[in-house]
């Protein structure tokens, strides 16, 4: 690389988000088990959640201030969401089932309306996420405004996944073990269209991060709800909801630990994802 080159790599600054690649979406998906099966733990042991919350606005203050990625705040604030989406679905439909239902927590329609709510909130965080950048790709993901629009989708997208999980196995009977077969297959497909050339590179990574919430949370209920669950299409394995989320908590650990020592997720620099002479954002065409 010429010397020119290396001035101008040094130049464009680093994302603050990890790379995607396969120990990202094992990560994800660990993470959103974690999420589901501490919140569940959590509503026997609340006086933990001041705890977790301190953590988590400490975790993401150090994320959003960070000139790069790091593992640790990065997925601390991750594993914060995954918790706190968990209440940001079920809190609205339980208040919903009590308006429209008369308290029945399993009904259709409150589970509906809160998907279909953040299913709007995604999209239109997207939307304006897209008009205000130009684009939606991980790469981009350089300044605070952008790292803003990121999170505020990751958070919409925890609450969606919750919602759209709990509606297939609760009301509509798919079970949590068919809930967790049924995502397993469908975070395959924005894959396979990617690699057909179906699908564009970022339309692809944002419905497979979708997916990811409603299939950890899916196999986490699956794993530690009883074997005969009322008011779904099929119980659980009746692990327990304590060993289940420090099972998970543990391989969290180990995996976040592993990315701090081997930084596998790291992306390079990339040009023309940074500030413009002038202060504006230059758009990119990839993603």
């Amino acid at each position: 690389m010429t010397a020119t080159g290396k001035a101008r790599i040094a130049d464009t600054p680093y994302a603050k988000v990890p790379a995607i690649a396969a120990v990202f979406w094992v990560v994800k998906v660990i993470t959103t088990a974690l999420g589901e099966a501490a919140a569940d733990s959590f509503a026997v042991v609340p006086y933990v959640v001041p705890v977790i919350l301190v953590v988590f606005v400490v975790a993401f203050r150090r994320q959003l201030r960070s000139p790069h990625y790091q593992a640790i705040p990065y997925w601390t604030t991750v594993a914060g969401i995954a918790v706190f989406g968990t209440a940001a679905s079920d809190l609205p439909t339980a208040l919903l089932a009590v308006l429209l239902s008369g308290g029945n927590f399993k009904a259709v329609l409150p589970l509906l309306l809160v998907t279909l709510g953040y299913v709007t909130a995604t999209a239109l965080v997207l939307r304006r996420w897209y008009r205000s950048e130009g684009t939606l790709s991980v790469h981009s993901i350089t300044t605070r405004r952008r790292q803003k629009f990121y999170w505020w989708t990751v958070t919409c997208t925890f609450a969606m996944g919750t919602a759209v999980g709990d509606l297939l196995a609760g009301p509509l009977h798919v079970g949590f073990l068919g809930s967790s077969v049924l995502f397993g297959v469908a975070i395959l497909v924005p894959w396979i269209l990617h690699r057909r050339r179906a699908l564009n590179s970022i339309a692809a990574f944002w419905a497979a991060y979708i997916l990811t919430r409603p299939l950890g949370a899916s196999v986490a209920d699956w794993l530690d709800k009883p074997v005969h669950d009322t008011g779904t299409g099929g119980g659980g394995l009746d692990l327990g909801r304590g060993p289940v989320a420090l099972t998970a908590f543990a391989l969290f650990v180990a995996l976040v630990a592993y990315l701090v020592i081997k930084r596998p997720d790291v992306q390079e620099p990339h040009e023309g994802t940074g500030p413009a002479p002038g202060g504006s954002l230059t758009r990119t065409a990839d993603a």
